[in-house]
């Protein structure tokens, strides 16, 4: 058990900090479990609970935990770290941290384009579009909810039932032989509707991302996506180089 030093220089509550942080990256916290109370860890570590509290404080900005009021506190579960420096889908970014990704069509229907649509997707308006509703799970958990949009014209005779059993980038390159040349992104935080904040099952006092997605096809738009994802779920990383 890692010691707190009093002779240290570095301030109780940073090594406090540490410690926990090391438990939990080790694995002797696992997410979501409780952690000891004020009282255990002043008694434990021999420091005043203002130190403990402020070590809580520092944890719960850096999101290691989060606190339930009567309840104690709790080890916040990882987050997914997502690098922006490459093309990149969803499904492929789960599989490679070990998580199982599945997806829920809610709702799938053809549209006509209003001025809006026509302008992101760069096409006529009142253009045949599809228009469905998609919940993103990491081993059955909600993450995010998109609602992407789609030129018919580019995907005839596209089925819900084809995005309910493969991944939507999959059925481009193998039922339409898509060939992606980039894809744009923009992100900013947004609060949660209430509708939105059931389906992802968090609480409307976590701040939600609002990604919008233009994947391109040469220098055509072939998709526009509208995602909410859940703000304590996701970190989005990138790197800037000389």
């Amino acid at each position: 058990m890692i010691e707190i030093d009093k002779n240290n220089k570095l301030p109780l509550y940073y090594q406090l900090y540490e410690i926990i942080v090391h438990d939990i990256k080790k694995g002797t916290f696992a997410e979501h479990d409780k952690l000891p109370s004020e009282r255990e860890l002043c008694e434990r570590f021999e420091i005043s609970r203002s130190t403990v509290r402020q070590a809580m404080n520092e944890l719960e900005k850096d999101g290691y935990i989060y606190k339930e009021h009567g309840r104690g506190i709790f080890v916040s579960p990882k987050s997914f770290k997502q690098d922006l420096f490459k093309f990149y889908s969803f499904t492929d970014e789960m599989k490679k941290i070990g998580k199982i990704p599945t997806s829920k069509v809610l709702d799938f229907k053809k549209i006509k384009s209003d001025e809006r649509l026509a302008r992101k997707l760069g096409v006529k308006i009142n253009q045949n579009l599809y228009e469905f509703t998609r919940l993103r799970l990491a081993d059955d958990e909600p993450i995010m909810l998109e609602t992407s949009y789609l030129p018919m014209v580019r995907f005839p005779n596209l089925i819900r039932e084809q995005l309910e059993e493969n991944a939507m980038y999959d059925i481009f390159r193998g039922e339409y032989n898509v060939e992606f040349s980039k894809a744009e992104e923009k992100f900013r935080p947004v609060n949660t509707r209430k509708d939105e904040s059931e389906i992802l099952k968090v609480s409307r006092k976590v701040p939600g991302m609002m990604i919008e997605r233009y994947t391109y096809e040469n220098e055509r738009v072939i998709e526009y996506t509208v995602s909410i994802a859940r703000g304590d779920k996701f970190e989005y990383r990138v790197i800037l180089e000389k």
